[in-house]
């Protein structure tokens, strides 16, 4: 049976991949910051982990055994003017995002390069499609992750090991910017008001919306795809940028 370690299973996305593999028949390992009871399917394993800390990294994959497929999904965001976001937290969203993916993967590098065999999936964003507005910090810790990723995959490809990109769409449900310590009305100053205003209306009542299941569905294609194919948007709206761009 194969086995999965997914990062950031405690809602969203994270959640629902973890069930998808789950439901078809794969042995998962779900970690979260903070295990909590109820979340995941009996015989799904649940394991502590902050990515952004080196012994909690280690512990982890200490603990999992061998990974045929490793998932970072783990993630942070941050919506507003530029101009507000406090550096401390822009760097947090790098050291979640970008240096925490990064470590993941190089923890589970030298057990897949020995056996010339696993799949390395980052979940990105479809902000890396197309410029948008109001999410720079947050879109340049994604577009960070996408070079990385491309490189790593011809580099990891002379071992067989194969690397994927998952870029889902935005969704209403998903706890985006819940992790934030300040009020997001802090990040949009006055002089942005008019400018920000439409753009909330639109995110409010967007015409194409991805699901949770989108994003499993496709980290599911990602994982079992053998091709040298890199990229898979998920969800109509990341589907749309793909193919604008």
């Amino acid at each position: 049976m194969n086995t999965v370690l997914i990062t950031g299973t405690s809602s969203g996305y994270g959640l629902e991949t973890a069930r998808h593999f789950h439901r078809n028949g794969w042995n998962v390992i779900a970690t979260m910051r903070t295990p909590r009871e109820g979340l995941l399917p009996d015989g799904v394993r649940v394991l502590a982990l902050d990515v952004t800390d080196p012994t909690s990294i280690a512990a982890a994959i200490g603990a999992a055994g061998p990974i045929d497929v490793l998932v970072n999904n783990a993630g942070i965001g941050l919506v507003g003017a530029f101009e507000a976001a406090p550096m401390d937290y822009v760097r947090k969203i790098f050291e979640t995002n970008t240096f925490g993916t990064m470590a993941m993967v190089q923890a589970v590098i030298p057990q897949m390069r020995a056996r010339r065999a696993g799949v390395i999936v980052n979940v990105t964003s479809s902000v890396t499609l197309a410029p948008m507005p109001l999410a720079a910090a947050y879109t340049a810790s994604k577009q960070a992750v996408e070079g990385f990723t491309g490189s790593l995959a011809h580099e990891l490809g002379a071992f067989d090991v194969r690397v994927k990109l998952v870029e889902p769409g935005y969704a209403p449900t998903t706890r985006f910017a819940q992790n934030i310590d300040f009020s997001i009305d802090e990040m949009i100053p006055e002089a942005y008001a008019d400018f920000a205003r439409p753009i909330f209306d639109a995110f409010a009542n967007p015409s194409l919306t991805t699901t949770e299941s989108d994003a499993a569905e496709a980290v599911w294609l990602a994982a079992n795809d053998v091709s040298d194919r890199l990229h898979y948007p998920a969800g109509p709206d990341a589907v749309a940028l793909a193919r604008a761009g």
